[in-house]
């Protein structure tokens, strides 16, 4: 039997005003289920295909790291059918955060080994047991495995995606392709399948060789640089990029967890400098640098779904930042920072702005400001400031009390998220009408 897909945040960055996007990626250790070291067991599913333009963690399925796909949940819901939490889900909402994890298990792979049969119904039915009327039965298939990549999540409003936390849903056609005693099983589906017992586990990537693939996403351009990353030893937890000679954390795409919006080396340009962090939260390839322009093709905005580009490397010391990181991963409470400048040292008390563009369109942007408390106390307000390169007006907003003055933009912490702890973050958002350009650099004052 096969399953439907609801994602969250395909084309979030593409579509129009209404869409807000709110990046909160939370670290594994905040996940409801805890994450699997040895194997477990859940039911299996299985889907057709990832849909276009992109699968949930952002890339087109012909870009996928192996034909054989996976989707884990995106929510950890038992008994819940019917309500869809907003994606990425916030820190506030943990606790209803499955494996999926916000996008942060994409491109991981897993070992999957085929278990028993169900001899009953196993429907995935709301509020109805697993094989009711039948057992799980071992069977010729018992065994056969497959290594497999994660590319989608399930948040479909069935039993298998809310009340089975080790639910894996498998693309369709890797079924027949598990392996038992060397040879593919061959005929599994449709017969003997029944949404089987599966056991898994992550493994690192096999046979791994080479290095990343870097690709544009579809309405890429300078002042929205979305890339996605692909073909990792390990998984994806972050991308940080050069600016101003300061590494920064990137914003994840939503809760595509292979897409981010990064920044150019120089404010407006289109050359770009990035390095990346694996699951286990390390540089890769010895903090190896990456470097790639916005590539001719694309014009002024990439129109494909995906646009490779080639990159140069660099592996000797990486860039010395010349001042303090002005944005960090929107998470409270707050994570051990991904880039700890060498240069000049944060100041004792204070908080900074950092101003990102997170969708574009024509006439028209939305934009996001992320604040941290850079001192050593708790404050109880900020407030922010930046001002508008032309014409631009401010249409909505929202997470602050915002205010506008011909160019000049004011924003006050709303009541719920103007105390911050030393080192957490919180961010306010907006709707802008107007062309695309950056504003002068965002500032940020404790009240």
């Amino acid at each position: 039997m096969t399953t439907s897909r609801h994602r969250a945040g395909l084309l979030a960055a593409l579509t129009a005003a209404a869409v807000l996007l709110l990046v909160v990626p939370l670290p594994a250790g905040a996940l409801a289920v805890p994450e699997p070291t040895t194997p477990v067991t859940g039911n299996a599913t299985h889907f057709d295909a990832l849909g276009a333009p992109y699968g949930g963690c952002g890339l087109p399925q012909a870009e996928l790291d192996a034909p054989d796909f996976v989707a884990l949940n995106a929510y950890d819901l038992p008994g819940d059918y019917s309500s869809y939490p907003m994606r990425p889900i916030p820190a506030s909402q943990a606790a209803k955060i499955g494996l999926w994890n916000n996008g942060l298990n994409c491109g991981r792979f897993v070992r999957v080994t085929v278990g028993d049969y169900c001899t009953g119904v196993n429907d995935g039915a709301p509020g109805q047991p697993f094989c009711r009327n039948g057992s799980w039965t071992a069977d010729a298939y018992s065994g056969a495995t497959l290594t497999m990549v994660v590319a989608d999540s399930c948040g479909d409003g069935n039993a298998w995606c809310r009340d089975d936390p080790y639910h894996l849903d498998l693309s369709t056609a890797s079924l027949n392709r598990f392996v038992r005693n060397g040879t593919p099983v061959g005929d599994m589906n449709p017969t003997h399948w029944n949404n089987r017992h599966v056991s898994w586990s992550f493994v690192p990537a096999p046979d791994y060789t080479g290095d990343i693939r870097i690709g544009f996403m579809k309405g890429a351009q300078r002042y929205w640089p979305a890339i996605a990353v692909s073909h990792l030893a390990n998984g994806i937890h972050g991308v940080e990029y050069l600016a101003g000679g300061v590494w920064t954390a990137a914003t994840m795409n939503s809760d595509m967890g292979q897409s981010y919006v990064i920044g150019a080396t120089a404010a407006g340009g289109t050359d770009f400098q990035i390095r990346v962090r694996d699951a286990a939260g390390a540089l890769i390839n010895n903090g190896r640098v990456y470097r790639f322009a916005l590539p001719a093709s694309c014009g002024g905005t990439c129109s494909a779904a995906y646009t490779r580009v080639d990159y140069t490397t660099s592996d000797g010391p990486t860039p010395t930042p010349t001042g303090t990181p002005t944005a960090t991963p929107t998470v409270t409470p707050p994570v051990t920072p991904t880039a700890t400048p060498t240069g000049t040292p944060a100041p004792v008390t204070g908080c900074s702005a950092a101003y990102r563009v997170t969708g574009s369109w024509p006439g028209g942007f939305q934009a996001e400001v992320t604040v941290r408390n850079l001192g050593v106390s708790a404050i109880t307000g900020w407030s922010t400031a930046l001002t508008f390169a032309g014409t631009q007006q401010v249409a909505s907003s929202w997470s602050a009390t915002v205010s506008q003055s011909g160019r000049q933009v004011t924003a006050t912490n709303a009541a719920y998220n103007g105390s911050l702890i030393p080192g957490a973050t919180t961010s306010w958002g907006m709707v802008v009408t107007g062309d695309n350009q950056p504003p002068t650099v965002a500032t940020c004052a404790v009240r």
